[in-house]
């Protein structure tokens, strides 16, 4: 069982979670024996959050709730209040995650968040433009690791730029395995250029019902 764990905050950026809890939770395009998948939120407290759009959702469980073991997954969304010090359990629960082989998957904002606990110093990593995290992150010494592109994967850390969701969501899908590779590739293809081809491509790799 892979526990995704989608830590949710006032403010939070909606658009940047979209295709990859989508496709995490619903597991439409799974691949037949792939992992059972959990998606849960987490937050600091039980409060209700309100999202940059306006949708308002109350968390399944607190920080101390999330499991610190392989299988483990956690999604930092962007907002505009990172900034706030009740933030910083998370980020430490990160760095647990990360420490066991734990999968972080941290887009925006949160970049900042990771850059200012030290946790982008040593590892390749992206964030929203060369310059943002110096500006943000006064603590940040990772300059030499940070690679201008929309999304970038170093193994269990998969960071991005608010532009590089869908890229995101795609190297967060191909790390834990639970698409076929054509399958992957196929629904990337569709979702970035919009090309009919694209999605029958995509229906062609899926199981038949009775292989399901």
């Amino acid at each position: 069982m892979i526990t995704i764990y989608v830590y949710i905050l006032d403010t939070l950026a909606d658009w940047e979670l979209g295709y990859v809890t989508a496709e995490l939770n619903s597991g439409r395009f799974f691949k037949k024996g792939a992992p059972c998948v959990s998606v849960k939120t987490v937050s600091f407290s039980k409060e209700p959050v309100k999202t940059m759009g306006g949708l308002t959702i109350v968390p399944d469980c607190g920080i101390n709730d999330i499991a610190v073991r392989e299988t483990s997954v956690l999604l930092l969304p962007g907002a505009n209040t990172w900034n706030d010090p009740k933030h910083g359990a998370v980020i430490e629960k990160a760095g647990e995650l990360l420490s066991v082989g734990a999968t972080v998957c941290a887009i925006c904002g949160a970049t900042v968040a990771l850059a200012n606990h030290g946790l982008l110093d040593q590892r390749p990593h992206t964030s929203n433009g060369a310059g943002y995290l110096e500006m943000f992150a006064p603590g940040y010494k990772g300059q030499s690791f940070y690679v201008d592109k929309p999304s970038v994967a170093d193994n269990n850390l998969i960071t991005a730029a608010p532009t590089g969701a869908l890229l995101w969501a795609k190297q967060i899908i191909e790390h834990l395995g639970v698409f076929q590779a054509n399958t992957l590739e196929s629904w990337y293809e569709y979702f970035r250029t919009g090309a009919p081809q694209h999605f029958f491509a995509l229906i062609q790799t899926l199981p038949s019902s009775d292989e399901a």
